[in-house]
């Protein structure tokens, strides 16, 4: 009898293991924005969610956007949704299908698909790399050639985790995905590129398997807000 009353008890305990078909444990991509890039289309992430990171067994969810961070309680609802509550104050619903988590669309925020990552940042590396590295490999990975510019003919390569070489004395780059600096480029894409502890904006405009990055002019007084306009073109690459 106690053989069988310690079987039961172990069928029982089974049941609260969460299925590997519906463990959505660990870091989600934002796949739909990451396509646009592969296309070399203009990068738009405004309003959309980059990054989740998800404890199924904690009841944790966090997310990042370009700007910003959240922390909220992950219920599930079915068993393959869940919710996630920021304290009350607002939820996301999620739905896991097949190998893609959906986030349904709500009140100015239209559905997003996140997938797995195939490379995901260091523990180091500040929140939201993961995304970060993917995007970064996705619009500006490989190696380009100086098509006009200082350094014509040379190979420049832009690299998944930031780095950049053959651009100048340049050697990080930093895309702008949302918040205030995508807000000072007036609806240009920008990017900073740095010198060690020294750095720049500049605008960027990708055509196909071309980009031309301008210099960015701050038409702002030095106690407003920059709002940068395209200037002249520095340089104009070519991927390879």
């Amino acid at each position: 009898m106690r053989a069988l009353l310690t079987f039961g008890l172990l069928l029982l305990g089974g049941c609260t293991h969460t299925s590997p078909k519906t463990d959505i444990s660990g870091i989600w991509i934002n796949q739909t924005i990451l396509d646009a890039a592969a296309l070399s289309q203009s990068l738009n992430t405004q309003g959309s969610n980059l990054e989740w990171n998800i404890d199924i067994h904690a009841g944790k969810a966090q997310v990042s956007s370009g700007f910003e961070m959240a922390e909220g309680n992950l219920l599930q609802t079915s068993p393959d949704a869940w919710t996630v509550d920021y304290g009350g104050y607002s939820s996301d619903a999620l739905r896991l299908d097949g190998k893609q988590l959906i986030q349904l669309g709500k009140e100015h925020m239209k559905e997003q698909v996140f997938s797995r990552p195939i490379d995901t940042a260091k523990t180091e590396e500040r929140w939201g790399s993961t995304f970060r590295r993917a995007l970064n490999a996705a619009y500006m990975g490989g190696k380009w050639r100086i098509i006009e510019g200082p350094g014509t003919g040379e190979t420049v390569t832009f690299t998944a985790d930031g780095q950049v070489s053959g651009l100048a004395k340049t050697d990080r780059y930093e895309l702008c995905l949302d918040g205030d600096c995508a807000s000072q480029g007036a609806g240009n894409n920008t990017l900073f590129l740095t010198n060690g502890d020294v750095g720049n904006t500049w605008i960027f405009v990708r055509k196909g398997k071309q980009m031309e990055i301008l210099q960015a002019i701050n038409g702002a007084q030095s106690d407003e807000i920059p709002t940068f306009t395209p200037g002249p073109r520095q340089w104009l690459l070519e991927q390879q």
